[in-house]
């Protein structure tokens, strides 16, 4: 009888210390994923100057920040980029004149 009840004992504890187990190991995993939101937050956030810097047009400013809230920061970045190009070539060209 007191062989059964250190059995079902043990096994209380080890699932005891198995779910402990998955819980940090969860909250490590929410840590990093928060880690990660805030990063991909804060990269966005620094976008939101070069958007107004760069945009010539309240449509272009529009554009910039769909891009960057359905397509990510890397496309907007692109995107910006290619402003950047035109309106290089846009003033190379009338300098030109």
């Amino acid at each position: 009888m007191r062989l059964t009840l250190n059995n079902r004992s043990q096994n209380k504890e080890s699932s005891l210390t198995q779910a402990l187990r998955q819980i940090q190991q969860l909250n490590s995993k929410i840590a990093v994923l928060e880690q990660q939101h805030q990063d991909y937050v804060q990269k966005q956030q620094n976008l939101i100057p070069a958007i107004a810097e760069i945009c010539i047009s309240p449509i272009q400013e529009v554009q910039a920040l769909r891009i960057l809230i359905y397509r990510g920061e890397a496309a907007c970045r692109q995107y910006l980029r290619s402003l950047l190009v035109k309106q290089r070539q846009t003033s190379k060209s009338s300098s030109t004149y």
